[in-house]
Parts: C-alpha cells; sequence; structure tokens
C-alpha cells in the first residue's frame, strides 16, 4: 500500500492505464521492435536511448538511467506528488480514488493561509515598485549587480517602514488578522500587533508547487537581525524546505546538478550570472528532509560552503546526516566545494565570472575523499597508530551505509588503509600526508547473488515458477536483501501474471524504493539472453542455498580445534578451498 489508498486500487489503476499511450501524449515515440524509443525528456540527447514497454507498463533511459511506471513518469515529467499522480490518472480513467481512512475526519485546510501569503506578496512586489522609500531597496539590489527580470524571477518585493502596512491592507477582519498572525506576517507583544517584516527587501520562499509559504527580508539599514525569515507556521517548515527550488525546476526540465548555498543572495545572484541551479538552506543545517528532496530532484548535489570553521562543521553535518540516515548509494554524486576565505558564492561570480565559477564545481571533491581527508585532518596517517586511528573513526560511517558497490568502494578504501597501517612504523618522524585518499577498488562487474535474483525477479517476474521449484534454503542466510528477495518471490506468486510497473509500485513505501528500482535496470540484465534468465536466476538461488549450507555445515567445526578435524573432513575443506580460488580467478 501506498499512503492511504488501497494497493489493490493501484494495481487496478496501472493495469487501466497504457503507460505508451500516456508518454505518446507528451512527447513523439516511434516503434522500435517490440517497444518504443524516443529523445530521452530528461536529460540532453541526440540519439534515443529512451525505451518504453508496452508488456512490462515500464520506461527506462539507458543513457541517464531514469526509469519507473506511469506513476513515475508523471511525478518526474508533470512534476506531481505521488498523490497528485493518482489523481490524474484516476481522472484519464475515469473513476474515483478510494480512501482506506475514508472514515477520518477530513485535515485542516490551509487554503486560506496559502492566499493570504499570495496576497501579502504581490503587496511587498507593489511596494517595491511604487513606495516613496524603495529607491533604497532597489539602489540595494543594483548594487548586488541583479537586474529587474532576476528580481521578477524570483518575485523579490519590499517591506517598506512603518507598523500596519498588511494590518491595514489584509486584517479588515478579525479572522483576516488570526490568520496573518497564523502565516506569520504579523507579530505580537504586550496585546499589541504589528507587521513583523518593516524597511526590508522581500525575498518569497515558495513551496515545489509555486506557492508562496513564508518571506525572508534583509534589512536596508543598521538594524538586526540582518536576516529575517518567517516564523514555523502550519505551513512553513525550515528544515523542509529549500529557497530557490521551485524557480530552479521552473528552469530547467532536467536537473543535472543541484548547488547548495546558505543563502537568498547566493541562489539569486548565481542566477543571475548563468548557475541557475542553485538552492539555499534557509538558516538551518541541513537536515534528512532536505537530503530526501535533493537526491530525488538532481543526480549530483554539490554542498558550496565557506571555507572557514563553521563552513567545514556545516559541510560535515551534512556529510553525517547523508550516512545516518542511509541516503550514500553511489547512485547520486555528492561532492564538496570549500571557497576561499572571506568569500561567498554572491561576490566570488560577480569577481570571476561563469566559466572560472563552473570550474570550482568541476573540482568539487567527492564525498569519499572528504570523508577520509576530514578524519585524518588531525591525525598522523603516516605512523600506524594514525593509521589505525582513522579505520577506527571511518568505520562506524561506513557502516551506515547502504550494501552496494558504493560501500564496496569505501570498504575498499578502509581495507587499504588498514593494511597500511599494518605495514606503517609505530615511530617515526611525522611526514607530511597527501590530500587525496588512497586509490579506490575497482569497481566489481556484477551485483552480489542477492541483488542478482531480485534484479531478474524485478525485471521478469515471469520467471517465479522457476524460482519456486527450488530448493529455498536460502531463506534461511541473514545477507542483506535476502529478506526482501523472499517478499518478493512471494508477492510474485500470489499474484502470478503480475507486470514490472505494478510489481515496482508494491514497493513504493518501501525504505529501499530507491534501490530496488535501480536493480530492476541493472546493466547486467542487458547481457543475458532471453533464454538464458531462467538459468541465471536458477544459477544465483542455487549460488545462495550452497553458501547456507556449506556456512551450516562448517559452523561445528569452527567450534573444534583444527586438530580433531577428520581425514576426510580435511580432504573437503582442501577441496572448497580450491573451488574457491577457481571462482576467483
Amino acid at each position: 500500500m501506498a499512503g492511504r489508498i488501497p494497493s489493490q486500487f493501484i494495481d487496478d489503476l496501472l493495469a487501466r492505464t497504457d503507460i505508451v499511450e500516456l508518454i505518446g501524449g507528451r512527447m513523439q515515440l516511434r516503434k522500435a521492435g517490440k517497444d518504443f524509443q524516443a529523445r530521452c525528456p530528461f536529460h540532453d540527447e541526440k540519439t534515443p536511448s529512451f525505451t518504453v514497454s508496452q508488456e512490462k507498463q515500464f520506461y527506462h533511459c539507458f543513457g541517464c538511467g531514469a526509469h519507473g511506471s506511469a506513476i513515475g513518469f508523471l511525478m518526474e515529467y508533470d512534476r506531481l506528488s505521488f498523490r497528485e499522480a493518482i489523481d490524474e490518472l484516476a481522472h484519464k480513467a475515469g473513476i474515483e480514488v478510494p480512501s482506506e481512512a475514508a472514515a477520518a475526519p477530513a485535515g485542516p485546510d490551509y487554503a486560506p493561509l496559502y492566499a493570504i501569503l499570495d496576497q501579502a506578496a504581490q503587496i511587498f512586489r507593489l511596494q517595491l515598485r511604487e513606495h516613496p522609500d524603495a529607491s533604497r531597496a532597489i539602489e540595494y539590489l543594483k548594487g548586488r549587480g541583479l537586474s529587474g527580470e532576476i528580481a521578477g524571477r524570483y518575485g523579490l518585493g519590499y517591506a517598506p517602514p512603518g507598523w500596519d502596512l498588511l494590518l491595514t491592507r489584509l486584517g479588515e477582519s478579525p479572522a483576516q488578522r488570526e490568520r496573518l498572525l497564523q502565516a506569520g506576517l504579523i507579530t505580537e507583544q504586550d496585546g499589541k500587533r504589528y507587521d513583523r517584516f518593516r524597511d526590508r527587501v522581500i525575498f518569497p520562499i515558495r513551496d515545489r508547487r509555486g506557492r508562496v509559504i513564508g518571506f525572508g527580508g534583509r534589512v536596508l539599514g543598521d538594524g538586526k537581525p540582518k536576516y529575517l525569515n518567517s516564523p514555523e507556521t502550519p505551513v512553513f517548515h525550515k528544515g523542509r524546505e529549500l529557497y530557490g527550488l521551485y524557480e530552479v525546476q521552473q528552469a530547467r526540465r532536467k536537473l543535472e546538478r543541484l548547488l547548495v548555498v546558505e543563502g537568498y543572495m547566493d541562489v539569486i545572484a548565481l542566477a543571475q550570472f548563468g548557475i541557475d541551479y542553485a538552492v539555499a538552506t534557509l538558516g538551518t543545517a541541513t537536515t534528512i528532509d532536505h537530503l530526501q528532496v535533493l537526491l530525488r530532484s538532481a543526480p549530483e548535489l554539490v554542498f558550496c560552503f565557506d571555507g572557514d570553521r563553521a563552513g567545514r562543521d556545516a559541510a560535515w553535518k551534512a556529510l553525517e546526516t547523508a550516512l545516518h540516515h542511509d541516503l550514500v548509494t553511489g547512485s547520486q554524486s555528492l561532492c564538496f566545494l570549500f571557497l576561499p576565505d572571506g568569500e561567498d558564492p554572491d561576490t566570488l561570480i560577480r569577481a570571476e565570472g561563469l566559466a572560472a565559477f563552473e570550474q570550482r564545481l568541476v573540482g568539487a571533491q567527492p564525498l569519499d575523499e572528504y570523508l577520509f581527508e576530514h578524519l585524518s585532518a588531525q591525525l598522523d596517517t603516516v605512523s600506524r597508530d594514525g593509521r589505525a586511528r582513522l579505520v577506527g573513526l571511518a568505520k562506524p560511517l561506513i557502516k551506515k551505509v547502504t550494501a552496494g558497490i558504493y560501500k564496496a568502494k569505501l570498504e575498499g578504501t578502509l581495507a587499504d588503509l588498514e593494511a597500511q597501517a599494518r605495514m606503517a612504523p609505530s615511530t617515526g618522524a611525522r611526514r607530511s600526508r597527501p590530500r587525496r585518499g588512497v586509490t579506490p577498488v575497482q569497481r566489481p562487474t556484477r551485483p552480489s547473488l542477492v541483488a542478482q535474483a531480485i534484479a531478474l525477479l524485478l525485471d521478469h517476474p515471469e520467471l517465479a515458477p522457476a524460482a519456486a521449484e527450488q530448493a529455498d534454503d536460502w531463506r534461511r542466510l541473514e545477507n542483506p536483501g535476502v529478506a526482501v528477495l523472499a517478499q518478493l518471490l512471494d508477492a510474485i506468486t500470489a499474484y502470478p501474471g503480475i507486470n514490472k510497473a505494478t510489481l515496482t509500485e508494491r514497493w513504493r513505501d518501501h525504505p529501499h524504493f530507491d534501490y530496488l528500482q535501480r536493480l530492476s535496470v541493472e546493466p547486467f540484465l542487458r547481457d543475458v539472453p532471453e533464454d538464458g534468465l531462467a538459468a541465471e536466476l536458477i544459477g544465483a538461488l542455487q549460488g545462495l542455498s550452497k553458501d547456507v549450507r556449506d556456512a551450516e555445515r562448517l559452523q561445528p567445526l569452527n567450534r573444534r580445534s583444527t586438530a580433531e578435524w577428520s581425514e576426510e573432513i580435511r580432504e573437503q575443506m582442501d577441496r572448497d578451498h580450491a573451488q574457491a580460488r577457481t571462482r576467483l580467478r
């Protein structure tokens, strides 16, 4: 089930939807064998690599990796939420969306809050054009190098001096005044109410649907604080929202990169100079909600911070948040860029221009390099003790990374460090250490056997009967992913004839949904001939079953001294080792 919508309804809705018709209504598709092809709508390309399968009711781009069901396509192409995509498909199919919580009381209606916030934004924009004191705000914006066009794109405004502009214009009734207070537009002290924003340049904050949810204000005089945000309200939560994300999505259909900076003016100045893919956190550290939104929005994230202590602390906090919440998989790039002391993105891009600034982005430090560099900054990594300490600091962080190729890369780096720690001198003169980490291990050509089996079943549910005929010793394994594999096989068996799109949608609420979707289009699947798919799956399951039987056979031996082993056991161990060496060649 996804949200409060019954899973059976989602299954039926996808069965009523033809993904070829849906996507073909938005872009030109052409027949290519049993599938349909087009140039991908999510990245620029000259040769079509976007494929739509009528049989699987699934789309996949072999260029940028975009993939999903009809629901996923609407979420990506039309920028809809999951519920909005369901509503759109249901409307097209002429059916009503049921709810498993229809009897529950309706949630609060925030439409009046959105309306009054939008009215306030319009008033602030009007003041920037017409108020006698607005010349100070205009001069400030011009002094920061901003054009009227960019100010219009971001909806900049002006809150003039005084205490009651919004109270007078929008607070004509007690109910309206309560809404102004609830929306954070006015404040109350000692029983008196007055406008929160006064004599400030105003920056409207929009959510991903373009609705105004709050404001930021930059003071023009010497008042404090220099920047003032709306307070937390029913529609505005600083730890969830990113300034500029709506404008970025309007400027670019497909985002290849998001640059995360610290302030409003950084975002707007970068857009003025051609970098229209910057967003900012709203005066808070990067949160789990921020990262989830960012990772859903672009394949590459660059966190741009000042090079001082505060900037590096903020960067490390973002890295720890990503690791602690199982968000680092290697499928997306997370990099860190530290600016020279005394510079911020606003001042730097004006000083050196677009080309030089983008060159800095190209040289941003990948997460794995930054991880090891940060941990080793205060250690003597030449000595054995220093490297052992580095390994001890890195291990608990890497342990939190999702099992997969990227984790294998980090563990390979860690293994190299452990080996170097054993060989390094325990004492001796401290020598300078290299800035970059050690060479990472080579990328495996295939995922693990568990991942292979999951990928094959997701892409070809019709293989389930062949899997069901095999011994299920593998179910006793405690390897990551075995429980998912078992649930997946049981689900397909319970719903024979289920297609790929419907099957993957059933896992949308699973914490590893994104990883499962990526497995369903794993590159190794393309290398397996159609008549060899069943054999591949059977081979993976048999390999897993053998692993569990071998482990169970060795378990009692591990409790005994090797001196107690019989000759027969010794010969069997020799054969096992020989077979293992052969597999590794």
